[in-house]
Order: C-alpha cells, then structure tokens, then sequence
C-alpha cells in the first residue's frame, strides 16, 4: 500500500520539523532548510517496486543537503534517480552543478555530499534504490551525477517514459511483476550510463568471478526448470540481464550457451544408464528442461554427434558388451 504523509493539516510552525522527518525517513539523512518564511504544505507519496522505492513529493522552495557530517560509514549507499515534474532544481555533486527543469532528470549518490535547491513550488518522482543493485562502475557513476538528461530525446527519453510508467502502476501490480520490472528499469539505466560516457562497463575481474560462481551454482539447481533464463537468474540475483551477459562474455561463452550445454551433459549421461530405454528419451529430456523434442534431438545431435535415441542404442551396446554400467 503506498505511504502518503502530508502537512496540509498542520500549523505552519509544525510544518517545518515535520517535512525535515518525512523528507529524512522517505530518502536518506537529509538537511532540509525552507525558503518560505511561512511554509507551504508538502506531500510525499510512496510506494515500492521491487529494489526500487518511488516517491512523489510536492512542496514549497526549499534547500536540501546531504552534508559529510551526515554520511557514516554504516549506511547503505543508494542512487536516486529524479523525474522533475514542476518548477526548476539547482543540483551539485561532485564538483558539478546542473540545471534540472520538467520534463528533464537526473542522479544523486547517497555515499558523497550532495545539494538541491529549488527556489519556486515544486513537484517530481524519486526512484531510490541500492547501490550494488546497478551493474556500473562506481567511477562510470560519479562521472554522471549532478548532470541533466533530457527526457525528449534518445535514450534518455526511453528510460525517462520507462520510468514514470513504473510510477504510475507502482501500485497496482503483484510483487513478481514488479520485481522484473524493477531489474528492466535498471537495465535501461546501465545502457544510458554507458551511452552517455561512450563505452561498455566492463565488470570487474574479482567481482565477475565471485558472481559467476554463485550464479552458476543457482542454474546448477534449478537446471530442470524449463522456465530458467537469463532474465530469471538475473532477477534471483538483483543485477540486470546485461551485466549477467557480461559476466558469461568473460569465459567465452553466453548464459543460454552453459545451461544448453549442462543440460545436455545430463541427458548424455541419463541416456547411458541401464534403465533409459524403460525411462524413454522424451522423460529425461523433460527431466532437465527440455520441453520441445525436435529442438532436443538437434541440439543433441550438433553436440554429440548423433541423435539421442543413437546415443541410447550405442550405450546399451556398450553396456551389455562390458556388463557394466558405462556412465557409472
């Protein structure tokens, strides 16, 4: 259910510490110093999708800093990605200052000293999520706060559309929807920092291996699920699709690839035991993924040379020829 909290009810003289508590519990630790000698009402309306938690906000002018003296070392580091809506934001983070009007949008990162200003009546959409949730190198992102995007044109305008379209179902879909939702939206967001600096993040080697292992581990698992796919893994794991892509990229092989490959190498194996004819070819396909029967057969053919039922017929040879089991 989306968290509303508003001031409207309250005396102007209550507003003040009430707004600086809700702007605080609604994002991280903030300072909030209003610009109206008697303050306006403020609105926040909240809600989550998956890794992200989307807030609406509405308010007078105000200034808000993330200052160092507020940022210890124990806080969860997130990104805040804003859609400004109304009126116009004067934004600094790391050195940089920007100009951020409606229709435009841009990134805050919760782990450095960061100030908005907005000097009229104001009204936009936060998207706030972990750090470690975006598959970006942390120098990628620093070059790119306090920076604008535009909402027209590109793929800025894709993502920024993407974005206000989570908005506005946030409240209305299940958890699994909003889930995949929330690692697409992400996606979006690495493919427009990589475009915006003009190469590929590439994962870092030690976090690569250390994902691909726990990765692999998680398809090793569930390898007899037909419904197993790089979007499914991605989204057990809380990283887009493309960094999972990426990850695979370094050994020289790709995410459908290693799970055809381990799937066939335990049907090979199952085809060679004593009582695979009993069982049936179609069953220990099915066993490990397989759904369609023809695309198995290819598949298996182009790996090993011939067909499953070959395969079958050739490792029953063997075994009664030995008197043993051949795949033990």
């Amino acid at each position: 259910m989306p968290v509303i909290v508003s001031t409207a009810e309250l005396s102007a003289a209550d507003r003040a510490e009430c707004w600086h508590e809700a702007v605080s519990n609604t994002f991280v630790p903030l300072g909030v110093d209003l610009l109206e000698e008697e303050p306006s009402p403020g609105d926040i309306t909240s809600d989550r999708l998956g890794v992200l938690r989307i807030s609406h906000v509405s308010a007078g002018p105000q200034t808000v800093t993330r200052s160092r003296r507020l940022i210890t070392g124990e806080d969860q580091e997130f990104i805040i990605l804003t859609l400004q809506e109304r009126g116009t934001a004067m934004k600094e983070q790391d050195g940089r200052q920007c100009v951020v009007r409606p229709g435009q949008f841009s990134l805050s990162d919760s782990s450095r000293a960061f100030q908005k200003t907005l000097h009229e009546r104001f009204a936009f959409t936060s998207f706030h999520f972990p750090r470690e949730v975006l598959s970006v190198r942390p120098e990628d992102l620093r070059s790119l706060t306090a920076t604008t995007f535009t909402g027209t044109e590109g793929s800025s305008a894709v993502l920024a559309q993407y974005f206000a379209g989570l908005a506005r179902v946030a409240a209305d879909v299940d958890d699994g929807v909003g889930r995949q939702l929330a690692v697409t939206a992400l996606d979006l967001l690495a493919l427009l920092v990589d475009e915006r600096l003009g190469h590929l993040s590439r994962p870092h080697s030690a976090t690569a291996a250390a994902t691909l292992v726990r990765v692999k581990d998680h398809i090793m698992r569930n390898l007899g699920d037909p419904g197993l796919s790089p979007r499914t893994i991605a989204a057990v794991h809380f990283m887009s699709v493309r960094y999972l892509h990426k990850v695979f990229e370094l050994e020289g092989t790709t995410v459908a690839g290693w799970i055809r490959a381990q799937r066939l190498e335990r049907c090979r194996r199952d085809l060679l035991r004593p009582r695979a004819l009993e069982t049936g070819v179609a069953v220990i396909a099915r066993r490990w993924g397989f759904v369609n029967a023809a695309h198995f057969s290819r598949a298996f053919r182009d790996a090993y040379g011939m067909t499953p039922r070959e395969w079958l017929v050739h490792g029953l040879s063997d075994t009664r020829g030995t008197g043993k089991d051949v795949a033990a």
